[in-house]
């Protein structure tokens, strides 16, 4: 089990520590709820430096990116972000993922934990364009500081205008007296804040001071369980669970970063199952009555024949009700369409809705 830079530290807030993605992680410091509510109304601090971050560099790096990522990468400008997604052969997802431009001929590309190898991997075996590739993963450290009062409680750490810098657009520049650190308009938690990356001998110092500087403003550690309810508030797809090597983004609803402008790894055969409708679709759906549904639970129809799975599910703290995502027949996809969750012996109505859950 590897350890972030900041394990120890975790340890001693008292946040319970679980296996994640083959690292010792923070799942809860004082409670679900209670970090979920922090993040939604304040300012709230995640350890995710179990992130990897491959480096892709030279002249021909554009071309593979291009070639193995489904969004269109050439759009990117220095300062710019992109969420995309890496398809294989067969129609699935090998992982989502964020490409950064940090300047000409260099790109950083932010993966999965549990996915690192495999990545690395995929990509390799496609870079016969001779890209120079450099994996970061275990010398970079990654925080994510969430909330609306995030931008507020951490100004006093940078000389440059937090505020403005736009969503999924970033600086290379100053943040708690460390220079050249990554100051990311990005999160998966849908209320705003910043990513930080930097290097591992730099994180504690940076930890501190963020929570110096955040102190006025009730700032906490959050969790990785708090993370997890905060995303599906936003029905953003959690690898593993939501998208996998056997789903395709045209059926995970990621067709807008499927770019059909350039070639990519099985462009072709997306780009058919596009004009032609995928057979099935990941839907989101709030429950009609109490329960809550858990990821593997079946999803019924109303003769109580099985349609599908819920591939997430908690009880949102934000709406206090059952939410969950799952695949479904086409026929059932449409918002509004009635289903049943198999909780037990129960199959509980529900009612397929649009996305976000959560509107701030």
């Amino acid at each position: 089990m590897k350890d972030t830079a900041l394990s120890s530290t975790h340890e001693a807030l008292g946040a319970k520590m679980v296996p994640f993605a083959g690292f010792n992680m923070p799942v809860q410091y004082e409670g679900v709820n209670a970090e979920h509510e922090t993040v939604r109304n304040g300012v709230g601090v995640f350890d995710v430096s179990h992130m990897g971050e491959f480096l892709i560099e030279g002249p021909n790096a554009l071309d593979l990116i291009q070639k193995v990522t489904s969004n269109d990468a050439s759009k990117l400008t220095i300062g710019k972000a992109q969420y995309s997604c890496l398809p294989n052969d067969d129609g699935g997802i090998v992982d989502d993922l964020i490409v950064y431009k940090i300047k000409d001929e260099q790109y950083l590309l932010v993966v999965n934990a549990s996915n690192i190898e495999k990545d690395w991997n995929w990509i390799q075996s496609k870079n016969d364009v001779g890209a120079t590739m450099r994996n970061l993963s275990d010398d970079c450290s990654l925080l994510a500081i969430q909330g609306p009062k995030a931008v507020e409680a951490m100004q006093s750490l940078s000389s440059h205008d937090l505020a403005a810098i736009p969503f999924y657009n970033f600086i290379v520049g100053d943040f708690a007296g460390i220079e050249h650190v990554i100051i990311s308009a990005t999160g998966y938690t849908g209320s705003g804040g910043f990513e930080i990356y930097c290097k591992n001998s730099e994180v504690q110092q940076v930890w501190d001071k963020v929570f110096e500087a955040g102190a006025s403003y009730g700032i906490k550690p959050i969790g990785l369980a708090a993370r997890d309810t905060l995303r599906l508030e936003m029905g953003y797809c959690l690898y593993g669970n939501d998208i996998d090597d056997t789903t395709s983004p045209i059926e995970a609803g990621l067709g807008w970063i499927t770019k059909f402008s350039k070639t990519f790894t099985n462009s072709e055969a997306l780009q058919t199952e596009k004009q032609n409708g995928p057979k099935r679709k990941l839907i989101a759906f709030e429950l009609d009555e109490r329960g809550i549904p858990r990821h593997g639970y079946d999803i019924v129809d109303a003769d109580g024949t099985k349609i599908g799975n819920v591939t997430s599910g908690t009880m949102s703290p934000s709406l206090g009700k059952g939410i969950g995502l799952g695949y479904v027949p086409t026929s059932f996809a449409d918002v509004g369409s009635k289903i049943y969750i198999q909780i037990r012996k129960n199959a509980i109505p529900a009612t397929v809705v649009k996305l976000p859950f959560y509107k701030s």
